[in-house]
């Protein structure tokens, strides 16, 4: 049921996920991406002075993360969307940072440009995954870092399972990334290997993130991307029930604080020679 009047609900093909407020970003996924990104880069344990690049760098909530936790000699950012960029770039850590538009399967580097590469929670989003692990790989020097990580779709571990799990009881459709099976950490392993990495390792990273009340989780997803259309399709019945199951099944404290768990899986590589 749409707030048009159609009966019928949303299908996929009816939304796609589309990445180009990064404010609602910020408050749906940025704060998300650098709790598991700040324990992504300790497990890289990076040299200080090195060349990055980050693919899919979006609103800069990780790319603003290196310049604190690396140290970076240079650092440079590719994202398909430019409202998201214009929002990283009023990041003042990453007035520095050379930001611009671009596709992780076709990056617009030259060949051994960067010590590291890492694509933090873009991999499933990339239509032909094994293609951008070989950009990635391209474009890094011998004996660079191809990195990334990604929440575990598959095992539960997206950060908004829970509302996306009630979603769908209720009929509607919230649209997938196109490559979920990406995030399996079985298959980020064999895309390292396949692209010719060396000391391919993988790791599980588990983190928490607390909102103050049930209304600020509400407020924070009615504006995210891969949620808040469908959550504005919905009839007042449909999201009156959400509401309430959420409610019901979210970790509430006691003073109404709701904290919640999740899982990604991280992969690293080295480029040979």
């Amino acid at each position: 049921m749409l707030n048009q009047g159609n009966d019928r609900k949303l299908s996929m093909s009816d939304i796609q996920i589309r990445f180009d407020n990064g404010a609602a970003y910020e408050d749906y996924m940025g704060k998300w991406s650098q709790l598991a990104g700040e324990r992504f880069v300790e497990w890289l344990a990076p040299a200080s002075g090195a060349g990055w690049l980050d693919v899919g760098c979006g609103n800069g909530a990780f790319t603003e993360m290196l310049v604190a936790r690396c140290a970076p000699s240079s650092l440079a950012g590719v994202d398909p969307s430019a409202e998201q960029l214009l929002f990283a770039r009023q990041r003042p850590a990453l007035a520095l940072a050379q930001l611009q538009t671009g596709d992780a399967m076709a990056l617009p580097y030259a060949d051994g440009t960067f010590d590291y590469a890492v694509m933090p929670l873009v991999i499933f989003f990339v239509p032909q995954p094994a293609r951008g692990v070989a950009e990635m790989t391209r474009v890094l020097l011998a004996g660079g870092i191809a990195a990334a990580y990604a929440w575990d779709l598959h095992g539960g571990g997206f950060p908004y399972h829970t509302l996306r799990q009630a979603i769908n009881e209720l009929g509607y459709t919230v649209p997938a990334p196109p490559s979920p099976e990406a995030s399996r950490i079985e298959c980020l392993q064999a895309l390292w290997q396949d692209a010719g990495l060396s000391e391919v390792q993988t790791t599980v990273i588990e983190v928490q993130r607390t909102y103050a009340s049930f209304d600020d989780y509400w407020r924070i997803v009615l504006g995210g991307p891969s949620v808040g259309a469908t959550l504005a399709s919905m009839a007042a019945g449909d999201a009156d029930t959400l509401k309430a199951q959420l409610r019901a099944s979210l970790p509430t404290a006691a003073n109404g604080s709701i904290t919640y768990s999740a899982r990604a899986h991280a992969v690293k590589g080295r480029v040979p020679g």
